[in-house]
């Protein structure tokens, strides 16, 4: 450890120190740290799902499918067949949702679709109270 002793002249006025002390400045930024960490709402990002509670019993007979191709243009194919219009898919969908045993609905986007084309039928069949549908074909999607 040394020290500064000067120039050796007595008449020459001290050089300002050309440091910034930081330690104000360090202390601010942490106490606006704390403040913003404390100020933060904790957000949970959770989805509410209706789990059945126990084992169900085992199916007696196979369910009936239903499957609905999504194809890249934005046709919609029920069971192979082309629906004409939205207006056609949604009786179809009302249909399947008035039935004591809903029948499973598979609904098989092609990977060139736009997304908006799948979520009106999700949206359709979720309006209308399908409850057996489920996505599937998800393996062209990895690559």
């Amino acid at each position: 450890m040394g020290m500064n002793i000067g120039s050796g002249s007595a008449s020459a006025e001290p050089e300002p120190l050309m440091e910034i002390n930081t330690t104000p400045l360090i202390d601010v930024m942490l106490v606006l740290i704390i403040m913003l960490i404390i100020t933060i709402p904790v957000q949970l990002h959770s989805v509410n799902l209706n789990l059945p509670a126990g084992n169900p019993p085992p199916p007696t007979a196979p369910p009936v499918v239903v499957t609905i191709d999504v194809d890249f243009d934005g046709t919609v194919l029920w069971n192979g067949e082309t629906v004409p219009d939205h207006a056609a898919l949604e009786a179809r969908l009302r249909q399947t949702a008035a039935l004591a045993d809903q029948p499973e609905v598979h609904l098989r986007p092609n990977k060139l679709v736009e997304y908006s084309a799948v979520a009106s039928v999700l949206a359709s069949a979720q309006r209308l109270g399908v409850t057996k549908l489920g996505v599937v074909g998800n393996e062209q999607f990895v690559n």
